[in-house]
């Protein structure tokens, strides 16, 4: 299969998903998704495959949704969507579903983090099972469709980062409990490549119904509940603002997607366009 958005490979035991729009730092576009989505099944589907290992290309994870690149547009209007329903089931698809999906993903999966992980990267890196960061990796939390966050890193906690809107460091998301591994930039692939080849050694058989059963303890606290109730609450708040995050908004360099104006956006690096 021909991919476009991101690069699918397989090392050994190991199939590695790079997201690669490193000109945009690997902002999401539906494409991009529907991509990686694909990809997820090349793996499972691979008995030679153990382990999955998501990351980004360009020294970034990923740097949020896509709010607007040529090229996402194009994609977004070949899909063609009729205004009602089938956009809500769009919208849903590819900021709800595809998540969901992917946490259910039959095989390990872990993502290796560096440069940003912003929104919609945190939403990829929180439906894997286990997160490595480098040391100078940062972290944006805040209300997004895959409302995971008081899951991750606790509800007082969610609360103080997402009323604030600020980064977080790599250490800090470790001790925040969303981050397994904090490891020197230079040591993070070889350190991430290196676990993952040791957990696919393991029988698959336990690999899969340990999953399956660590998931099933954390839905049994209402988890996948939670996201479809906290989804209808973002999408009523985005239509009670009247806005179509993918058209409308500001469009900032390499599309970041920042919810705040201000300190962040310049911090950066970023300009309005």
């Amino acid at each position: 299969m021909t991919f476009k958005d991101i690069l699918y490979t397989v090392d050994g035991p190991l199939g590695i998903i790079t997201l690669n729009r490193p000109e945009y730092r690997n902002a999401q576009s539906y494409r991009m998704l529907d991509e990686i989505d694909a990809a997820f099944a090349l793996a499972e589907k691979d008995k030679a495959v153990r382990v999955i290992v998501v990351r980004g290309s360009g020294g970034n994870f990923s740097s949020g949704h896509d709010l607007g690149t040529p090229d996402a547009l194009a994609y977004w209007e070949s899909l063609g969507a009729a205004p009602g329903i089938e956009t809500y089931d769009q919208f849903k698809r590819y900021n709800l579903d595809l998540l969901v999906r992917w946490r259910h993903c039959a095989k390990p999966t872990i993502a290796m983090v560096e440069g940003y992980c912003i929104y919609a990267g945190w939403m990829l890196a929180a439906c894997c099972d286990i997160v490595f960061a480098a040391s100078d990796a940062s972290f944006l939390p805040g209300f997004v469709e895959y409302m995971s966050i008081p899951w991750d890193i606790g509800i007082k906690r969610a609360k103080e980062i997402v009323f604030e809107s600020r980064f977080l460091s790599a250490e800090e998301a470790r001790e925040f409990g969303f981050v397994n591994r904090v490891v020197a930039p230079s040591d993070l692939e070889r350190e991430t490549m290196a676990y993952a080849k040791r957990v696919a050694e393991n029988s698959p058989f336990a690999l899969r119904f340990a999953k399956i059963q660590m998931n099933k303890a954390q839905d049994a606290q209402g988890f996948t509940q939670a996201l479809e109730d906290s989804f209808g609450d973002y999408v009523a708040m985005k239509d009670m603002r009247g806005e179509d995050m993918r058209v409308k908004g500001e469009k900032r360099l390499a599309t970041v997607d920042l919810a705040v104006k201000g300190r962040r956006g310049e911090r950066f690096g970023l300009k309005k366009t």
